[in-house]
């Protein structure tokens, strides 16, 4: 095992990782820019090194600071969290030329499943549902039209190393096609420095359920179950829970399985996520996979009982995985809401600031990863998401009730928040009712001036 590891994030998860270390038995090394030089949470690490500025591109993205930080902590291995370089495949080949063991899947496994075009074929290989789309990269105006008309409109155009909405457009005809192909490559490019796009034939009002695994270094691949993600604005999820509700057994079954046949195909190590959507058919496609820990995941560590960040590293470590596929449990159900400093009146605009008065819920079956605290300041920098409030409960009714008190007993002011909508949400028939869809927050509780 690890003596000593090093963390390359902040925030939240920078605090869930030092947490499951010191559990462990593990020093851990943080790693702070000069905005979060004051982060309460450092003082928790063994040890702290600024590794620049505010900016992420000249600290928590520039990897030779973080490569130099780990030499100089005599670290054994980094754990990348969420976001910045959790997904780089260079950055996890650096690691390993370095002899620091990284804290995720294979350089080469990571690559693979990055590139949209890659994973659909590995996917394909495993025999996994796909979208009806364009079996690579579009290379022309004309080359899109075609496909369009084959398989109809509507069309959604993906970028094929985009993530969070980036790089996506949907077409509805001919015109919005040949505008999106632009614009969808213009911001795919400034996003991720690739252009390319490909289609997919667009599902309509689809359900987004992800699927999480965890495989070790001995040939053993696990599913944790699924979550339903489809509560989103813009393809940015708000609310996530575990099990999906309303999905017939025989679905929920074959969609693990797919999962894991798909990671199998891969030669992936270490936790990740795969992405499908489910039609209203209940017929479910592959979309991607998320080669990381996802922000969601205290939702499947709450109905299986699994630490999964100390499920990574004791992989990452050569260690087996302690379980069969048949002894993991789905008990209850869990609900988490992102809390973001965002104010959903103006466009969901960012908004940084101090927090000047915080109180936190609490009771039976709720839990709040965050690393904020009353006084804290939001940082203008990064990610806008100030905590995740989750719940468990032994049945959904009882998890959205626990959730609705949590959030009226939460006390959070001196910047504005997304707990007004996650309320309105919260209270909708769709979602109360399991009807919710990955476009339901728009038609319904996003009025087209906010949008």
């Amino acid at each position: 095992m690890f003596q000593r590891i090093l963390i390359a994030n902040r925030g939240e998860i920078a605090l869930r990782i030092i947490r499951a270390c010191r559990e462990m038995g593990i020093e851990s090394v943080a790693v702070f820019s000069e905005a979060d030089r004051n982060a309460d949470y450092l003082r928790m690490a063994n040890a702290a090194y600024c590794i620049g500025p505010a900016q992420a591109s000249q600290s928590y993205l520039l990897i030779k600071n973080i490569i130099s930080t780990a030499e100089i902590g005599n670290v054994q291995a980094i754990h990348p969290g969420y976001g910045f370089l959790s997904e780089n495949e260079h950055f996890a080949e650096v690691c390993r030329s370095c002899n620091i063991a990284f804290i995720g899947p294979s350089p080469e496994a990571m690559a693979s499943l990055g590139d949209k075009i890659t994973a659909k074929s590995i996917a394909q290989a495993a025999q996994v549902n796909l979208v009806p789309g364009s079996d690579g990269l579009i290379t022309s105006e004309e080359e899109a039209l075609a496909i369009a008309q084959k398989i109809g409109y509507p069309i959604l155009i993906k970028a094929t190393a985009g993530g969070g909405g980036k790089g996506m457009r949907v077409a509805r005809n001919d015109i919005s096609m040949k505008a999106g192909l632009k614009s969808a490559a213009m911001e795919a490019e400034k996003a991720f420095n690739n252009a390319g796009v490909y289609l997919e034939k667009y599902v309509e009002n689809p359900r987004h359920v992800e699927v999480q695994i965890i495989a070790d270094q001995h040939g053993e691949v696990l599913h944790l179950w699924e979550r339903d993600c489809s509560t989103q604005r813009r393809h940015q999820k708000l609310i996530e829970e575990s099990p999906a509700p309303n999905l017939p057994l025989s679905v929920r079954e074959d969609i693990c399985k797919a999962a894991v046949r798909l990671i199998k195909a891969a030669n992936y190590t270490n936790a990740g996520t795969v992405e499908f959507i489910v039609d209203q058919n209940n017929q479910f496609y592959f979309i991607e996979v998320n080669a990381r820990i996802q922000v969601e995941h205290p939702v499947t560590e709450l109905v299986t009982g699994t630490d999964l960040i100390q499920q990574q590293i004791r992989v990452a470590a050569g260690e087996p995985l302690p379980w069969k596929q048949r002894n993991i449990p789905c008990n209850g159900s869990a609900i988490e809401v992102r809390i973001n400093a965002e104010d959903p009146d103006n466009d969901f605009r960012g908004c940084p600031g101090k927090i000047t008065k915080l109180r936190i819920p609490g009771g039976h079956g709720v839990r709040f990863d965050s690393h904020v605290y009353e006084g804290y300041v939001i940082p203008p920098y990064y990610d806008s998401m100030i905590g995740k409030l989750i719940v468990h409960k032994p049945t959904r009714a009882e998890a959205i009730a626990c959730m609705r008190r949590c959030l009226d007993e939460m006390v959070l002011e001196g910047v504005k928040t997304t707990i007004p909508l996650l309320k309105q949400i919260l209270n909708h028939s769709a979602f109360v009712e399991g009807r919710m869809h990955t476009t339901f927050v728009e038609q319904h509780l996003v009025s087209k001036e906010r949008s």
